[in-house]
């Protein structure tokens, strides 16, 4: 990528002065090599792999001159979704910046975008997609939104974050100011806390909710070797997790709460992902209070915001409360925007969440598998949630601060079926053993969607049908601008 981006530059008389020897692996490298950047400088920020924004989001912060942030469009090497976090912490950050994309940076659109960049300091994307929410009419949709969010505001809700903070996502972290103005409160807990919790499950709970996962015909591909292969262990740890984190919700009276896991508690225990996918379904092992008088949530999720990411917070807990009141399947999940292309004259993306979604998302527990976590991240392994996610109608959405504001970004999609070899292959080009969504947006381009969104994640819930899903659309929309959020509709939406 840097050979290629350099050479595109060499086209147009440019070269390139590189300050440091390979990638920025800390926040203090970070501050290091801005020290040698002079501040009025065209800087180009390239992207070719995960990264922690925070590594360079202070030397970003001062710098006078253009920015671009450039990235490969990628599933191996995934540097879009390093691209779509950075600009989110910069956008929220409120540092101007210009971003562009190409799979080998030959070709005439992204060739034509820097070479807008280097003339101008700016290139100018294509937002005619997006348009804020109108006033809306006295409908059943627009009263029911309103009076949803009166009642969140007037009870108000309590998010549970373990470890506020994950991976350098700056912008996933919601200062309370513009938190509490949505009625929603934070309780900063520890991950040493969870830890300590888990310790006190007994195996005969964790194994019990093991079976009622294998009763509803989960399999998980166990073998012997803990360094590379999923054990019965890693999973009993996994599921005193899942017990663990209700115990300490129910202790606190939290409506939604999140699990860092990086960085920390990957060194203890195995992923949180499988305890996360069963919080964030309504169909979960049971689980009750530490004396056994009470069964904790009975009935109903506990959204989970994965990576604490404190706009899926947000999202979660008022889709949870939109679809339920609604009589909806309430299950949601944030994805990864991991990648994407053409399938027969659609461009599919391919959304993974790094490790688990509700089983109902998969057509239900019988279509999910347990597959070890990758041992370069999660080096203690666990069990995934994989499986491939039903087709339907789906509303996506993404909260995030911009212009000194919490906003969100609401859209409609499809989750379509692909035939099984092309889904094997989506899956073999990123990360196999992660659940994987193709998703279809209504009206959005891809180059339309990776200049405008302002996260690497986007939120993701599951409607009936297409009518069910625009009057979920609109009931979510009325609850959002009632509680004080810039609503954004972006691409083909029904009000």
């Amino acid at each position: 990528m840097e050979a290629a981006v350099t050479a595109a530059l060499a086209e147009l008389g440019w070269s390139v002065v590189r300050l440091h020897e390979g990638f920025i692996d800390s926040q203090r490298m970070g501050l290091e090599v801005f020290k040698r950047i002079p501040p009025d400088a065209p800087l180009v920020v390239a992207e070719a792999v995960w990264q922690y924004s925070h590594h360079v989001l202070a030397g970003l912060r001062t710098h006078r001159g253009p920015i671009l942030t450039v990235a490969n469009f990628a599933g191996d090497w995934p540097g879009l979704v390093g691209l779509l976090g950075l600009n989110a912490g910069l956008t929220k950050m409120g540092v101007p910046y210009s971003t562009i994309w190409s799979v080998d940076f030959t070709d005439d659109w992204f060739l034509a975008g820097l070479r807008q960049w280097t003339k101008s300091g700016t290139i100018v994307h294509d937002d005619s997609h997006v348009r804020l929410l109108p006033p809306l009419p006295d409908t059943p949709e627009r009263r029911l939104g309103e009076a949803l969010a009166e009642q969140l505001l007037a009870d108000k809700a309590i998010i549970g974050v373990f470890d506020e903070g994950c991976m350098g996502m700056y912008n996933a972290i919601i200062d309370d100011e513009l938190l509490n103005q949505a009625g929603i409160y934070k309780e900063r807990l520890s991950q040493s806390a969870l830890y300590a919790e888990m310790l006190t499950v007994p195996d005969a709970e964790a194994d019990a909710a093991r079976r009622w996962l294998e009763e509803r015909g989960m399999r998980f591909r166990f073998g012997t070797d803990e360094k590379t292969e999923l054990t019965e262990e890693q999973v009993r740890w996994q599921l005193k997790m899942y017990v663990a984190a209700l115990r300490i919700s129910d202790d606190f009276g939290l409506n939604a709460v999140g699990i860092q896991y990086q960085q920390g508690l990957k060194d203890l225990v195995p992923a949180s992902d499988l305890a996360e996918g069963l919080l964030n379904s309504t169909d979960r092992p049971p689980v009750r209070s530490r004396d056994g008088a009470r069964e904790l949530f009975p009935g109903r999720a506990l959204p989970h915001f994965n990576e604490v990411d404190e706009g899926v917070a947000v999202d979660a807990l008022v889709t949870d409360r939109v679809w339920r009141a609604m009589g909806l399947l309430p299950d949601n999940t944030l994805h990864d925007v991991r990648w994407g292309e053409e399938y027969e004259g659609r461009f599919v993306w391919v959304y993974e969440i790094s490790g688990s979604v509700p089983g109902s998302h998969l057509g239900g527990w019988d279509r999910a598998e347990g597959l070890r976590q990758g041992p370069v991240y999660f080096p203690a392994g666990g069990a995934t949630i994989n499986g491939v996610s039903k087709p339907g109608e789906v509303v996506l959405s993404r909260v995030f601060i911009a212009e000194g504001v919490l906003q969100v970004d609401i859209f409609r999609g499809t989750v379509v079926e692909l035939p099984e070899e092309e889904t094997d292959r989506r899956k073999q080009a990123t990360t196999p053993e992660w659940p994987i969504a193709h998703v279809v947006l209504h009206d959005v381009t891809r180059n339309q969607f990776m200049a405008r969104h302002r996260a690497n994640h986007v939120q993701l819930v599951y409607a009936p049908d297409a009518a069910a899903a625009d009057r979920a659309l609109l009931v979510k929309a009325a609850m959002f601008a009632a509680l004080g959020l810039r609503v954004n509709l972006v691409g083909r939406v029904h009000i």
